[in-house]
């Protein structure tokens, strides 16, 4: 495996091609770095300037007489290889380049140059044309994106492997707003010589990852990406969602990273025999991400589900028995007498449980112990509507006290306004799965039972 450590834990950087102009990405990079905290050596490479951002500019990282572990490159394509021959003079061996301009705008012959001059030289590179990378863990943001628009995530256990810096960024903003936690964010451009197998090796055997999420357009070495998720997948989920799976989406691949898209069917297949989790959408991505890293291992396929509204209690019902490895429970004996001693005698104690509309907090309470206990239920899917009048902001601890006994995944699917979303936010920072509705909820089970119990 190689050694990628200095792109998540360097104890020195040298960011070439800082500027003084706060719009310029070298600015940019060189504050997000300051302002993550970095705890590491920082080297401001700028042959216009004696100044950046309070921080000596180096005309040349030639004049640093420091060891530099990583090289965060920031400069016009034309300027790269002549930059990467200084580091290599150096003695810089790992590279993060964000440059644009090369294979993905048609010109091969620079990137292959580039790649020929590092492979030669035992050199590592994370680009070009790349995002840069995320490690909320070790207070290290090579982003170039600013943090005021782009919110970076607090510390989790998703981390995301990401082919499209556009993807990635925005994907990222939206999973911090709703509460989504990472360990790590790598936007990785044409891997001009690391790949996503590169990266996702190094993931399987990090202890702050749990589980991988994978944005993939093309695969470059085929035999090396089936290796590689093979081994790792056996250890860490890794859900993937694949780009340019239509004909005109694999044009658009060619302009974008200067992949190959390949037959999507092909990639679907390969998937399957790897052990990666498939994902249609980029929210399905996320909510899949979320099952796994706040769920325990379902120890089956049964799932009980718990409502206050009896049209949702339909609906999941539906998406149950339509699913490919899930089937409803059946409340054992004991479990329904609890449930009618507790309960009003017009809810019957079956599979859904319907709570009915006058539903309480304490109702919800007796639902779950009862049903956390009950062995015929493996997982239950639990739907709480907050515009009935009863549901205090008290559930959030009922649910959490039932989710930290670790008997069973509980699953949470409310859908609704601004009320709504502040209890499921609440939710979330317990370490709760919450859902909008009930078919993703669904899903994301259906896909935490396959992987678990095909293991």
């Amino acid at each position: 495996m190689i050694d990628l450590k200095n792109f998540f834990r360097p104890k020195s950087i040298a960011v070439i091609g800082v500027s003084r102009n706060p719009n310029k990405v070298g600015h940019v990079l060189l504050k997000n770095i300051i302002d993550a905290k970095y705890s590491g050596e920082i080297y401001a490479v700028n042959n216009k300037a004696d100044k950046v951002l309070g921080y000596k500019a180096y005309k040349s990282v030639l004049e640093i007489n420091k060891k530099i572990d990583l090289a965060i490159i920031s400069i016009p394509a034309e300027f790269v290889l002549q930059i990467v021959k200084e580091c290599n003079k150096k003695k810089i061996k790992d590279l993060l380049i964000v440059t644009a301009g090369f294979s993905e705008v048609g010109n091969k012959k620079a990137e292959e140059e580039l790649r020929n001059f590092i492979l030669k030289n035992n050199m590592r590179l994370c680009g070009v044309n790349c995002l840069g990378i995320l490690d909320t863990h070790n207070n290290f943001d090579s982003l170039f994106l600013p943090r005021d628009r782009l919110t970076r995530p607090s510390p989790g256990g998703i981390s995301f492997v990401c082919q499209s810096g556009a993807i990635g960024s925005a994907i990222l903003d939206l999973a911090t707003f709703q509460g989504h936690r990472f360990s790590k964010f790598i936007s990785y451009g044409n891997a001009t010589t690391l790949d996503e197998s590169d990266f996702i090796e190094y993931l399987g055997e990090d202890n702050s990852t749990k589980v991988i999420c994978l944005y993939l357009e093309g695969v470059k070495d085929g035999k090396k990406f089936i290796r590689v998720m093979k081994k790792v997948s056996s250890k860490k989920p890794i859900i993937a969602i694949k780009g340019g799976i239509t004909e005109e989406g694999h044009e658009a691949t060619l302009s974008h990273t200067g992949s190959l898209a390949g037959n999507a069917q092909v990639y679907f297949g390969i998937f399957k025999q790897v052990g990666i989790i498939h994902a249609e959408t980029l929210g399905e991505m996320l909510t899949y991400a979320s099952m796994f890293e706040k769920s325990i291992k379902p120890k089956g396929n049964k799932v009980q589900v718990i409502t206050n509204g009896g049209g949702y209690g339909i609906l999941s019902t539906d998406a149950i028995s339509s699913s490919k490895n899930l089937i409803m429970s059946r409340l054992s004996k004991k479990t329904v007498s609890v449930l009618r001693k507790k309960l009003s005698s017009l809810i019957n104690p079956r599979n859904p449980l319907d709570l009915l509309g006058d539903a309480d907090t304490q109702k919800y309470n007796n639902a779950l112990e009862a049903c956390i206990n009950d062995k015929n239920i493996d997982i239950i899917l639990l739907i709480i509507l907050y515009q009935t009048p009863l549901i205090t902001p008290g559930i959030v601890n009922v649910v959490t006290k039932f989710n930290k006994l670790k008997k069973k995944p509980i699953i949470t699917v409310s859908t609704g306004g601004k009320f709504t979303e502040e209890l499921k936010k609440e939710l979330e920072k317990h370490s709760i799965v919450t859902t909008t509705f009930p078919e993703e909820a669904v899903k994301g089970i259906n896909a935490l039972v396959e992987y678990y119990l095909k293991k």
